[in-house]
């Protein structure tokens, strides 16, 4: 459970994303949530997407927020080589085709994340699945239950999050990336269940 939260991050927040859940609740993804009163209060205010890529730019060349931090971090961070990846769309606008350190595209790099989110998930709950007789019956369903939600809710980010960044990357979905359950407008059309 120690690597949990890295899971999460994957598929709800990877490479710096930030604040694309839906209005209101808060509960699941709504990246294409704009309907706010004010312009910092909606997703697409922190993503940026558009056709030539993701993020938002807070270097000299955006909104300069990275100038609050101490010299030796803002460099850093303001350099997009030498921004760390988990930070990337936090500080950059990045090009969809822009190569990360993997080798792979943003656009890749990130569906991967994505998918690396809900694979974590199905093994988690294969590896509490296998402690059964271990672990008393209460107590198992309880986690197993909360696991088995907390999968479907993985499926759901990735797909609607990269169906939806689809529509500005045009580009497929890399080997390995599971297509999409829905399509975006049913994603669209309701929230999450909680």
């Amino acid at each position: 459970m120690l690597e949990s939260h890295e899971a999460l991050v994957d598929y709800m927040t990877p490479l710096g994303l930030h604040h694309i859940m839906w209005g209101g609740h808060h509960y699941g993804p709504a990246p294409w949530w704009d309907s706010e009163k004010r312009d910092d209060w909606n997703p697409v205010y922190y993503h940026r997407a558009d056709a030539q890529g993701l993020g938002f730019d807070r270097t000299a060349t955006g909104s300069n927020t990275v100038s609050q931090y101490h010299k030796a971090v803002r460099d850093r961070l303001a350099n997009l080589i030498t921004c760390p990846e988990k930070y990337l769309l936090w500080f950059h606008h990045v090009a969809w085709d822009y190569p990360l350190r993997s080798g792979r595209t943003l656009w890749d790099e990130l569906a991967l994340h994505y998918q690396r989110g809900v694979d974590w998930m199905r093994a988690t709950r294969k590896a509490w699945d296998s402690l059964a007789d271990v672990i008393d019956a209460e107590r198992h369903r309880a986690v197993a239950k909360k696991l088995a939600i907390q999968e479907r809710d993985a499926i759901y980010w990735r797909d609607a999050c990269l169906l939806y960044f689809q529509t500005f990357s045009k580009r497929p979905l890399p080997a390995g990336v599971e297509k999409p359950q829905k399509t975006l407008e049913e994603y669209k059309a309701t929230s999450l269940p909680w």
